[in-house]
């Protein structure tokens, strides 16, 4: 499995979804933190819309609501620290209000379970990533004594609950659950439990609610997405049935496994001109002992295969990664081979990583850790000076070009306009123009992270 990417850990907790047109709050109001991925924020908004159906209505503020909720993510360490961190801090808001229903849920919750009522005793709810169709009874029983529901289920995929979705320009729609590939590095199989794929006439269904309520921007949601089959659809075909839907303008979909693309969805990505043009496409490694050893099913000259073959099918393809360093038993010449292929792919960008162990992960249980903390430090500055030098040399090849960009707000400085290029990038312009809408834009300058330019 594949970290899905969103919130990075400087970011702090995306904020509460708003729920519009709610009904009387009979209830009372909840205040959501989310926490990790995309598919976190997803589940959030799942999570609204089940409230909102049961009653509940947004809280503007913290301090105010009636049931606050973490959604947290497992997939490192530090993520779990920092939701124990924010629930200490929690403590004082039980303190003063004994009646606010106190909540843990998603994949740390289904990580620790039970360990989360030693070691935060005043949380009322603890539920796993499976049970929020039952959120609002447990909420009711939270308030009486703890109530803990972290049981996975082989068939939950949440159909025919509505998310209520936040303010933006882009649509999540969670396309399949769990994983089935079991990569020794990760504890996601563990926390989401296996595979399962959203019926295609479902998909199709929130993409055109999504459309309803203005959203001109989808993003189809999956640990592994382009593994996705309903038993009928293909990812390929489901990709054509959305791209179908009047209104969706752009389609995204993160994170697919390099092991997963079929010529069929490569194809498809190149013909429809909807399907935007940007790829997240682990690679963890470029060494294939270590490949193996993390059990990831490709091999470097596979992967670099399929970069080709992407690339020949789709003009202009903008793609980023994921590298671990000092994964146990990685050599020097091992990482050596990661810098060589990173040189000869260029990635636009990257999310970059010194390993540490998760408890409760293979390559905890089997694998010694080999590699120094010192070691893995000096390896990740050096990939990072590397994929910085990358980045901000592909970021030049945009200079004077003329690009289509979906406006998502005023940037940080008056008088200028932040907002997205089909091929994900960030960009900063001078002018003023409405979120949501869609204004071409000349490219004048860059930073590594950032394209700037001027409406043309």
């Amino acid at each position: 499995m594949d970290e899905l990417k969103l919130i990075e850990p400087s970011h702090g907790p995306a904020p509460t979804p708003a729920i519009e047109d709610v009904v009387p709050a009979e209830r009372g109001t909840v205040y959501v933190e989310t926490y990790g991925c995309q598919m976190n924020v997803s589940d959030s908004e799942v999570m609204l819309g089940v409230l909102k159906s049961a009653g509940y209505s947004a809280a503007t503020r913290l301090e105010e609501a009636d049931v606050v909720l973490l959604n947290t993510c497992a997939i490192r360490e530090h993520a779990e620290d920092r939701v124990i961190g924010r629930l200490s801090q929690l403590s004082h808001l039980k303190m003063k209000r004994p009646d606010v229903v106190l909540g843990v849920c998603g994949c740390m919750a289904k990580h620790l379970s039970e360990q989360l009522l030693d070691r935060v005793p005043y949380v009322d709810l603890i539920l796993g990533p499976d049970s929020y169709r039952d959120l609002a009874q447990m909420v009711q029983e939270a308030r009486g004594e703890p109530a803990l529901d972290v049981k996975l289920g082989r068939s939950e995929t949440y159909v025919g609950l509505d998310p209520a979705r936040s303010e933006g320009v882009n649509a999540w729609i969670t396309v399949m659950r769990g994983c089935d590939k079991f990569c020794t590095f990760c504890i996601v199989p563990y926390v989401r439990g296996r595979e399962r794929s959203v019926a295609a006439h479902e998909i199709v269904r929130q993409a055109e609610i999504a459309a309803q309520e203005g959203f001109q921007e989808v993003t189809l949601l999956g640990q592994t997405v382009n593994s996705y089959h309903d038993g009928e659809t293909d990812f390929a075909d489901l990709l054509e049935q959305v791209a179908r839907v009047e209104g969706i303008r752009r389609i995204r979909f993160t994170s697919p496994h390099p092991s997963d693309f079929t010529p069929k969805l490569i194809e498809t990505m190149g013909r429809d001109p909807k399907i935007c043009p940007f790829i997240h496409l682990p690679l963890q490694s470029g060494a294939d002992p270590v490949l193996e050893a993390m059990q990831r099913s490709y091999t470097t000259a596979e992967y670099r295969k399929l970069v080709e073959d992407l690339r020949a099918a789709i003009p202009g393809l903008s793609l980023s990664t994921d590298i671990i360093v000092g994964f146990p038993g990685e050599t020097r010449e091992d990482f050596d081979r990661t810098l060589d292929l990173m040189r000869g792919v260029r990635f636009d960008s990257a999310f970059m990583f010194k390993y540490s162990e998760r408890e409760g992960t293979v390559a905890e249980r089997e694998i010694p850790d080999t590699v120094s903390a010192t070691e893995k430090g000096e390896r990740l500055e050096e990939v990072i000076t590397l994929q910085n030098g990358i980045s901000l040399e592909v970021n030049q090849t945009y200079v004077g070009r003329t690009v289509e960009v979906l406006v998502e707000g005023p940037a940080r400085r008056p008088g200028q306009t932040s907002g997205k290029t089909d091929t994900f990038k960030t960009i900063v312009f001078t002018g003023e123009a409405e979120p949501n809408t869609f204004v071409d834009v000349t490219v004048t300058d860059c930073t590594q992270k950032t394209l700037i330019g001027e409406l043309a």
